[in-house]
């Protein structure tokens, strides 16, 4: 892993692109090819074949509750230290940064997360892209503000809005591909900007991004993440129902296509955010064996099941672990033969937190 430029964490594409942005490339489209250089030395992965991840998303509330949960990853990570992490999107409330030195980077990321000291592999959430109202996901644009923010953070990835992590990045054991499906599933639809249409230039260089590296990849795990699920428990729900909207696009259909076109089957996990929940639900003949994991609860709680189920009777979707008002996160062990995942849950009252799931899923 190199330290000191964002190809160290992505892919190849990245190198060819700093010159280019060095000589004033704009950032339009932040694509692999255009992505943004480090000016500071970042945070490098744990070295080895055996690689652990925090897994967080929805988190830059900058309140006690992300504090809190912030601890309970501190504690752990000094029993058993994290490789890196995988930021899952909503990472600065309400509606995203103003710019690259916003404040909020400082008391929405830095601050909560100091001591964790590795890389932060973020992914854009629809709060991250607001223009009206909080989360709209209607000001796409706004995401830049981030991947311009990789270049001062030394725990900050996000070199552009969609990129790839391989870990180690020779012989790689697992090699997460971060995307940027905000334009499929925004609830305000970028109907008068062709660049980031459905079937625009944006979209279409991602799929075609997406194909060829999965299809290049050399590690033994390869797991998506996004902020939007396929499939989810929560209130938000499945892409293609999203909020129970009978409504193209908004009940995100074209999210649901993206997914079933280009991800479900060509990797072991889709790891996402957006419902504040913790899910690990089982794969389906639906999802083609990839299993969906959900874990959007570092700062909120959704607090009952919701837009699938219509009550509060159980999930719509067969989980082996499943809660809708906790705090908390998710670690994820790799190594070449085996993935072992735990859920952690945080008490808010006390401060504690609690292991309540540990399986072997791989």
């Amino acid at each position: 892993m190199h330290e000191q430029n964002p190809a160290g964490i992505g892919r190849r594409e990245v190198l060819a692109g700093t010159a280019g942005v060095l000589a004033g490339l704009t950032l339009v489209g932040l694509t692999p090819a255009a992505a943004v250089p480090a000016e500071v030395t970042k945070f490098a992965p744990r070295a080895g074949q055996n690689v652990r991840v925090l897994i967080t998303g929805d988190a830059g509330t900058g309140t006690r509750t992300q504090w809190a949960v912030a601890d309970a990853a501190r504690e752990f990570h000094a029993r058993e230290p994290f490789s890196l992490a995988v930021g899952l999107g909503d990472n600065i409330y309400e509606s995203g940064p103003t710019g690259p030195d916003d404040i909020q980077f400082a008391t929405k990321f830095e601050d909560p997360n100091a001591g964790l000291d590795f890389p932060w592999a973020m992914v854009l959430g629809n709060h991250d892209t607001s223009a009206i109202f909080p989360g709209d996901g209607g000001w796409l644009a706004r995401g830049n503000h981030e991947v311009e923010y990789h270049a001062r953070s030394a725990r900050w990835w996000m070199p552009s809005r969609y990129y790839s992590v391989r870990v180690p990045e020779q012989n790689p054991v697992v090699e997460f591909f971060i995307l940027d499906i905000n334009p499929l599933a925004a609830y305000i639809p970028p109907l008068l900007d062709p660049y980031w249409a459905v079937d625009g230039p944006y979209m279409n260089e991602q799929r075609a991004w997406l194909d060829r590296a999965l299809a290049e990849s050399p590690a033994k795990w390869k797991i998506a993440c996004t902020h939007h699920p396929y499939l989810s428990n929560g209130p938000h729900g499945d892409a293609g129902n999203y909020e129970g909207l009978p409504i193209e696009p908004l009940n995100g259909v074209h999210a649901k296509r993206f997914f079933e076109d280009h991800v479900l089957g060509k990797v072991s996990f889709l790891l996402s955010g957006h419902d504040h929940t913790l899910q690990v639900l089982e794969p389906t003949p639906e999802t083609k064996g990839t299993r969906q994991l959900v874990s959007g609860a570092a700062a909120k709680t959704t607090g009952g099941h919701g837009a699938l189920t219509g009550s509060s009777a159980g999930p719509a979707h067969p989980a082996l672990f499943d809660t809708q008002d906790e705090l908390g996160f998710m670690v994820m062990d790799l190594s070449p033969d085996a993935v072992n995942l735990r859920v952690v849950t945080v008490d808010l009252a006390s401060g504690t937190s609690t292991e309540v799931f540990d399986r072997r899923l791989g």
